[in-house]
Formats: C-alpha cells, structure tokens, sequence
C-alpha cells in the first residue's frame, strides 16, 4: 500500500493498483475458543473487492480477475488480536490473490530431444533389453 497524490492505493502490480476506497472493510467476531474476549471482540476483519468497479484496471483485466476469481473477491484475517494487524493481513492475502490472478502464465515452447540425448536413450533401451534376455531361462533338452 502506498499513499500518493489524493488516497491510498494497493499494489498489486508493475502497472495494477487498486484505490482502497474500492475496497469494503467490515469488522466481524472471530470464531472458535476464546472465551469473553473472542465472542465480544470485532477482531476478525473481512475485505472484498467488486471486479467491476475498479476503475483503474484495463478491461482485460477486470475480465480476467471476474474469470479467475468470480465478480468479487474476499479475503479474511483473524490471526492477530488487533483490527490493524487483520486488516494488514487481509489486504495483503487480496493483493496476492489479485496478482496471482493477474500474472500470464508462461508460454511453454516446445523443444526437441538432442541429437546426444536420442542415442543415449536407445543404448539405454538395449541394455535393458539385453538384461532381460539374460534373465531368460534356456531349455537345452
């Protein structure tokens, strides 16, 4: 997260960044044992993001995100005991969605065996060939 000119935005990357007034922040109970402090305690902190409205992405990949994720991504921290430290974590868990989301997959190019790495095969082929030959039992009646 960065603060610039008028707001703060997220990172998400090279040339993605989400103003986090698009960003709805909401406060919840954390679940499980805790006693008094767990079920009074607003601690666990819920953020989601509707692809459509940000702006600030190309459509492209607003309709990558939509595909990827759905029309709106949430993300959910409870592990700390304060709101702040939630709330970092949650941002970051959507950052890293949302860029995980966004990255290209790597083009895989087909390659050729070696000319070397032929051969090599074959010999090894015929060894085991040869092996298992020896293995055979002879029947000299």
């Amino acid at each position: 997260m960065t603060a610039e000119s008028g707001g703060e935005w997220l990172e998400v990357g090279p040339r993605a960044r989400i103003p986090l007034e698009a960003i709805s922040v909401r406060a919840e109970t954390s679940g499980g044992p805790g006693g008094q402090h767990a079920n009074r305690a607003k601690t666990k902190i819920v953020v989601s993001l509707r692809v459509e409205e940000v702006t600030t992405l190309d459509p492209a990949a607003r309709e990558r995100l939509a595909i990827v994720l759905g029309p709106v991504v949430r993300s959910s921290a409870s592990r700390f005991r304060s709101q702040g430290q939630n709330r970092e974590a949650a941002l970051e868990q959507l950052r890293l969605r949302l860029a995980s989301a966004l990255s290209e997959p790597e083009v895989r190019r087909p390659t050729r065996a070696t000319r070397a790495s032929r051969i090599r095969r074959i010999e090894e082929k015929r060894a085991r060939g040869r092996q298992k030959q020896s293995r055979r039992s002879t029947d000299d009646d």
